[in-house]
Protein backbone atom coordinates (compact mmCIF):
# COMPACT_ATOMS: atom_id res chain seq x y z
CA UNK A 1 0.00 0.00 0.00
CA UNK A 2 1.11 3.70 -0.28
CA UNK A 3 2.37 5.33 2.29
CA UNK A 4 1.25 8.72 1.28
CA UNK A 5 -2.43 10.10 1.68
CA UNK A 6 -3.43 12.54 -0.65
CA UNK A 7 -6.99 13.42 0.84
CA UNK A 8 -6.24 16.53 2.98
CA UNK A 9 -8.24 19.18 4.76
CA UNK A 10 -7.06 21.77 1.62
CA UNK A 11 -8.50 20.58 -1.07
CA UNK A 12 -11.53 23.09 -2.13
CA UNK A 13 -9.84 25.72 -0.18
CA UNK A 14 -9.36 28.77 -2.00
CA UNK A 15 -9.11 26.68 -5.44
CA UNK A 16 -8.27 29.50 -7.92
CA UNK A 17 -8.08 29.33 -11.96
CA UNK A 18 -5.28 31.79 -12.07
CA UNK A 19 -2.13 31.64 -14.72
CA UNK A 20 0.86 31.39 -12.25
CA UNK A 21 -0.97 30.19 -9.43
CA UNK A 22 1.32 28.44 -7.21
CA UNK A 23 -1.75 26.38 -5.89
CA UNK A 24 -2.70 25.36 -2.49
CA UNK A 25 -0.27 22.32 -0.21
CA UNK A 26 -2.20 19.64 1.41
CA UNK A 27 -0.53 18.08 4.49
CA UNK A 28 -1.50 14.08 5.23
CA UNK A 29 -1.64 12.35 8.69
CA UNK A 30 2.53 11.95 8.81
CA UNK A 31 3.01 15.13 8.39
CA UNK A 32 4.08 15.05 4.57
CA UNK A 33 3.31 18.40 2.34
CA UNK A 34 2.18 18.28 -1.02
CA UNK A 35 0.90 19.97 -3.76
CA UNK A 36 -2.74 20.21 -4.54
CA UNK A 37 -3.98 18.16 -7.29
CA UNK A 38 -4.97 20.59 -10.22
CA UNK A 39 -8.18 19.56 -11.02
CA UNK A 40 -8.16 19.26 -14.66
CA UNK A 41 -10.09 16.82 -16.62
CA UNK A 42 -7.92 17.06 -20.33
CA UNK A 43 -7.68 13.61 -21.70
CA UNK A 44 -5.07 14.78 -23.76
CA UNK A 45 -1.35 15.25 -22.14
CA UNK A 46 -0.31 15.36 -18.77
CA UNK A 47 -3.33 17.54 -17.17
CA UNK A 48 -5.88 14.39 -16.57
CA UNK A 49 -6.84 15.44 -13.87
CA UNK A 50 -10.20 17.40 -12.68
CA UNK A 51 -10.53 21.01 -13.01
CA UNK A 52 -13.20 22.55 -11.48
CA UNK A 53 -14.53 25.04 -13.95
CA UNK A 54 -15.87 27.36 -10.60
CA UNK A 55 -13.21 29.19 -7.92
CA UNK A 56 -14.01 28.30 -4.37
CA UNK A 57 -13.19 30.80 -1.59
CA UNK A 58 -14.07 28.33 0.73
CA UNK A 59 -15.53 24.27 0.67
CA UNK A 60 -18.91 23.39 0.65
CA UNK A 61 -20.57 24.04 4.15
CA UNK A 62 -22.67 21.13 3.31
CA UNK A 63 -21.36 17.32 3.20
CA UNK A 64 -19.63 16.09 0.77
CA UNK A 65 -17.36 13.06 -0.36
CA UNK A 66 -13.31 13.28 -1.74
CA UNK A 67 -12.19 10.30 -3.31
CA UNK A 68 -8.65 9.76 -4.25
CA UNK A 69 -8.41 7.08 -6.64
CA UNK A 70 -4.53 6.74 -6.57
CA UNK A 71 -4.29 6.06 -2.86
CA UNK A 72 -7.70 4.58 -2.37
CA UNK A 73 -9.04 6.97 0.04
CA UNK A 74 -12.18 7.92 0.83
CA UNK A 75 -13.37 11.28 2.75
CA UNK A 76 -16.64 12.51 4.16
CA UNK A 77 -15.91 16.01 4.77
CA UNK A 78 -18.40 19.18 5.99
CA UNK A 79 -17.24 22.17 5.72
CA UNK A 80 -12.78 22.29 6.71
CA UNK A 81 -13.88 19.16 9.17
CA UNK A 82 -13.16 15.24 7.62
CA UNK A 83 -15.95 13.15 9.65
CA UNK A 84 -14.84 10.09 8.00
CA UNK A 85 -11.47 8.86 6.46
CA UNK A 86 -11.55 5.23 4.98
CA UNK A 87 -9.85 3.04 2.72
CA UNK A 88 -11.44 2.08 -0.28
CA UNK A 89 -11.03 0.55 -3.42
CA UNK A 90 -11.66 2.14 -6.68
CA UNK A 91 -10.91 1.15 -10.58
CA UNK A 92 -8.73 -1.32 -11.58
CA UNK A 93 -7.88 0.34 -14.86
CA UNK A 94 -7.94 -3.03 -16.54
CA UNK A 95 -9.52 -3.10 -20.05
CA UNK A 96 -11.44 -5.99 -21.38
CA UNK A 97 -11.84 -6.85 -24.51
CA UNK A 98 -14.38 -9.22 -26.19
CA UNK A 99 -13.65 -11.79 -28.86
CA UNK A 100 -15.37 -11.52 -31.93
CA UNK A 101 -18.65 -13.09 -32.51
CA UNK A 102 -21.41 -13.36 -35.16
CA UNK A 103 -23.69 -10.47 -33.13
CA UNK A 104 -21.31 -8.48 -31.22
CA UNK A 105 -18.23 -7.32 -32.36
CA UNK A 106 -15.03 -6.46 -30.00
CA UNK A 107 -16.87 -4.74 -27.61
CA UNK A 108 -14.70 -3.53 -24.30
CA UNK A 109 -14.27 -2.15 -21.52
CA UNK A 110 -12.37 -0.33 -19.27
CA UNK A 111 -13.13 -0.30 -15.68
CA UNK A 112 -12.10 2.83 -14.35
CA UNK A 113 -13.83 5.14 -11.54
CA UNK A 114 -14.53 8.10 -13.51
CA UNK A 115 -12.82 11.57 -12.53
CA UNK A 116 -14.92 14.65 -11.82
CA UNK A 117 -17.72 15.77 -9.78
CA UNK A 118 -20.72 13.84 -9.24
CA UNK A 119 -23.57 13.18 -6.88
CA UNK A 120 -25.05 10.70 -4.93
CA UNK A 121 -28.03 10.25 -7.11
CA UNK A 122 -30.14 7.36 -5.22
CA UNK A 123 -29.59 5.73 -1.79
CA UNK A 124 -30.63 2.06 -1.63
CA UNK A 125 -30.45 -0.70 1.21
CA UNK A 126 -29.93 -4.36 0.64
CA UNK A 127 -29.29 -3.42 -2.91
CA UNK A 128 -29.42 -5.73 -5.26
CA UNK A 129 -26.74 -6.34 -8.93
CA UNK A 130 -27.78 -6.91 -12.39
CA UNK A 131 -25.04 -8.51 -13.48
CA UNK A 132 -23.83 -6.57 -17.07
CA UNK A 133 -22.50 -8.20 -20.20
CA UNK A 134 -18.85 -7.71 -19.34
CA UNK A 135 -19.08 -9.77 -15.85
CA UNK A 136 -20.45 -13.01 -18.18
CA UNK A 137 -17.66 -11.80 -20.83
CA UNK A 138 -14.57 -12.02 -18.30
CA UNK A 139 -15.74 -15.11 -16.64
CA UNK A 140 -16.27 -16.93 -19.66
CA UNK A 141 -20.15 -17.47 -19.32
CA UNK A 142 -23.00 -17.50 -21.78
CA UNK A 143 -25.46 -14.38 -21.62
CA UNK A 144 -28.90 -15.11 -19.61
CA UNK A 145 -31.76 -15.07 -22.11
CA UNK A 146 -33.87 -13.47 -19.50
CA UNK A 147 -32.97 -10.30 -17.42
CA UNK A 148 -34.05 -11.81 -13.89
CA UNK A 149 -31.24 -14.41 -14.17
CA UNK A 150 -28.74 -11.75 -14.04
CA UNK A 151 -30.12 -10.50 -10.34
CA UNK A 152 -28.06 -11.29 -7.52
CA UNK A 153 -28.15 -10.44 -3.93
CA UNK A 154 -25.40 -9.78 -1.62
CA UNK A 155 -23.10 -8.84 -3.63
CA UNK A 156 -23.08 -4.99 -2.44
CA UNK A 157 -23.07 -5.29 1.02
CA UNK A 158 -26.12 -3.57 3.19
CA UNK A 159 -25.97 -0.01 1.10
CA UNK A 160 -25.23 1.13 -1.71
CA UNK A 161 -25.27 4.75 -3.12
CA UNK A 162 -25.54 5.81 -7.08
CA UNK A 163 -23.64 7.98 -9.04
CA UNK A 164 -25.39 7.36 -12.39
CA UNK A 165 -24.32 5.27 -15.27
CA UNK A 166 -23.53 2.20 -13.42
CA UNK A 167 -21.39 3.50 -10.68
CA UNK A 168 -21.60 3.46 -6.59
CA UNK A 169 -19.98 3.12 -3.87
CA UNK A 170 -21.28 -0.12 -2.10
CA UNK A 171 -19.96 -2.87 -0.02
CA UNK A 172 -17.39 -5.88 -0.57
CA UNK A 173 -17.55 -9.21 0.15
CA UNK A 174 -13.74 -8.76 0.08
CA UNK A 175 -12.58 -6.62 2.72
CA UNK A 176 -9.15 -7.45 2.33
CA UNK A 177 -8.33 -5.95 -1.14
CA UNK A 178 -9.66 -2.69 0.30
CA UNK A 179 -6.61 0.03 -0.44
CA UNK A 180 -6.16 -1.74 -4.10
CA UNK A 181 -7.60 -0.38 -7.10
CA UNK A 182 -9.55 -3.81 -8.24
CA UNK A 183 -12.73 -3.02 -8.93
CA UNK A 184 -14.97 -2.47 -12.25
CA UNK A 185 -15.05 1.13 -11.93
CA UNK A 186 -17.23 1.54 -8.52
CA UNK A 187 -15.76 2.27 -5.34
CA UNK A 188 -16.28 -0.38 -2.94
CA UNK A 189 -15.91 0.60 1.38
CA UNK A 190 -15.34 -1.71 4.38
CA UNK A 191 -18.71 -2.69 6.05
CA UNK A 192 -18.88 0.14 9.45
CA UNK A 193 -17.36 3.03 6.80
CA UNK A 194 -20.12 2.43 4.42
CA UNK A 195 -22.94 2.68 6.87
CA UNK A 196 -21.08 5.59 7.75
CA UNK A 197 -21.67 7.33 4.41
CA UNK A 198 -25.18 5.84 4.26
CA UNK A 199 -26.26 7.53 6.86
CA UNK A 200 -24.19 10.87 6.62
CA UNK A 201 -24.58 11.91 2.90
CA UNK A 202 -27.77 12.59 1.70
CA UNK A 203 -28.95 12.59 -2.06
CA UNK A 204 -27.66 15.00 -3.61
CA UNK A 205 -24.20 15.37 -1.84
CA UNK A 206 -21.61 16.73 -4.13
CA UNK A 207 -18.83 13.67 -4.86
CA UNK A 208 -15.19 15.04 -5.83
CA UNK A 209 -13.14 11.98 -7.63
CA UNK A 210 -9.35 12.58 -8.65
Amino acid sequence: MKRRILIGTGILLAIVVIVGATGLLMIDRSGYRYRDPDFSLASKGKADRLKLEKNFTKPPAKVYIVIDRTHNRLEVRKGTTTTLSAVCSAGSGYRLIERDSSKRKGRQWVFDTPRGIHRVRNKRTDPTWTRPDWDYIEKGEALPRRNSDRVETGMLGDYALDLGDGYMIHGTLYERLLGRGVTHGCVRLGKNDLATVYKECPIGTPIYIY
